[in-house]
Formats: structure tokens, sequence, C-alpha cells
């Protein structure tokens, strides 16, 4: 008798295009984030560096460029870690980790130092100038004033979704990988509102702070939305911490108790 032969389904063993989302989505994640810091920075950057030259305003401190390298570093890591995730390769990103329990609290550090000093500066640079000068200068301050609460928002917010992943990383690596990602969106704002063809509500209200993020956690929500019929906890979480974050931040800019307190803490004025 004669033995028929089965030949193999056309595809089978084929990885499918949600296995590959699934495996790929962080890496596109982190990638998308990075992008998202070029285009924000590079174009600002570029600019500032020809204000300072043209004398319009005083040189970057090295709380600028302190600031500057961690950010890259931590948004490395990020990349570095998913991609090595996505590759199989689980015990190298466990010993890259240990990098971020480093870079998260100089982030910190150097964004808390960075704010103050770049007022100083400000306030130095216009000392003795023109009358025009002087005018752009206060004008930069009291901008500056309420930017300063969208600061302290991530100097809060982003430590504690870091400190939360982290914590999950052995417990749920579910939670604990979209809540990296997630900590890195909180600072992001410092990247959208500086690309000029966004809508910026700034300085008037600072909303747009909080709509810009909603498009970056969109493929990752929607992706696990599609995937799991629910939210994930890691959104819950973040909007308890973002939420009540952003209705202070709303409440306190332009009002007059924050533009009387918050001067001389920020550069002695």
């Amino acid at each position: 008798m004669a033995t028929q032969v089965h030949s193999p389904a056309k595809g089978a063993g084929a990885p499918s295009l949600t296995a590959f989302i699934d495996r790929w989505i962080y890496v596109f994640m982190a990638a998308m984030l990075v992008v998202v810091v070029l285009v924000g920075f590079v174009p600002d950057s570029l600019g500032k560096i020809a204000a300072v030259q043209a004398g319009e305003r005083p040189p970057f401190p090295v709380a600028m460029h302190a600031h500057a390298v961690l950010m890259g570093s931590w948004m490395s890591l990020l990349l570095a870690q998913t991609t090595l995730m996505a590759t199989g390769r689980k015990q190298g990103h466990m010993q890259l980790g240990l990098l971020s329990m480093v870079l998260a609290p100089a982030l910190i550090i150097a964004g808390l130092v960075l704010v103050p000093t770049n007022l100083q500066l400000m306030v130095e640079f216009g000392a003795g100038g023109s009358a025009e000068m002087q005018a752009m200068v206060q004008g930069f301050l009291v901008e500056m004033t309420d930017i300063a609460l969208l600061q302290l928002r991530i100097a809060i917010c982003f430590p504690i979704l870091v400190f939360l992943a982290l914590r999950a990383r052995k417990s749920d690596p579910a939670l604990h990988k979209r809540l990296i990602v997630l900590a890195t969106i909180a600072p992001m704002p410092a990247a959208t509102d500086r690309m000029a063809f966004l809508y910026n509500a700034m300085p008037a209200s600072p909303w747009t702070a909080d709509l810009w993020p909603l498009f970056l956690i969109a493929p990752m929500f929607l992706w696990d939305l599609y995937r799991q019929g629910s939210i994930h906890r890691a959104y819950w979480i973040y909007a308890a911490i973002q939420v009540p974050a952003a209705l202070i931040v709303n409440l306190l800019w332009g009002s007059e108790w924050w533009h009387s307190v918050a001067p001389p803490i920020l550069y002695g004025g």
C-alpha cells in the first residue's frame, strides 16, 4: 500500500505577524522616542547655538551639556535594552539594565540643577543691558517660571515610574517593560514642545504638553488593547501618577501665587 506523503502547509513554522509585533513593538517604541528627541532638540539646539554666537543669549552651562549626555545615554540604553530582549539576549539585558539605576537618579539631579542654572544665567545676561534686552529677559523669566512646573512634574513622575518599573523587573516583566517605556515618555513634552510643526498652546496653557505624549503612547497602548482585550494595569499606574500632576500644573500655570512664590526659589527674583 502506497504511503501518502503530506507536504507542510504553506507558511507553516514561519513566525506570524502578530508574534513579530509582539517581539518588536518595544524596539519600535524606543526607536520612535529616539527620533522624537532628535527631531525636537536638534533644530532647537542649532538655533540656540546661533543665538549664543550672535550674542543674543548666554553660552550653554555645563549642567546643560551634562543633562544632554545623560538623556542621550538613557535613550540609547532603552533602545539597546529593548533590542536585546527582542533578539533573545536576556542575560545581556539584565546586566546592562544595572546602568539604569545610575542614569535615572543622575538625570533627575542634572535636571533639577539645570532649571535654576539656566534662569540665573539669563538674569546675569540681562543685567546692565539695554531696556530692550532687559524686557526680553523679563519675558523669558515669566514664561520659564510656568515651564518650570512641567520640569518639576517630570522630576517627580519620571523617578516614580522608573522605580516602579525596576521593582517589577523580576516579579512582573510585562509590567516592567511597559513602565520603562512610559517613564521615558514622561519627559517627552520637552521634545514635542520644541517641534514648530506641532500645535503648541504654550505659554498661555500647558494642555498640549499633555496631549502629544498620548500620541506617543498610542502604538503600544492600542497593540496591548488589541492583544489583551483590556487595558493593561501599567497604563492605569501611569494615569494615576500623571493625571494628578497634570491637574496641579494646569491649576498653578500663570497663577499669581505661583509667580510670587517661584521666582525667589528658581533664580532669586
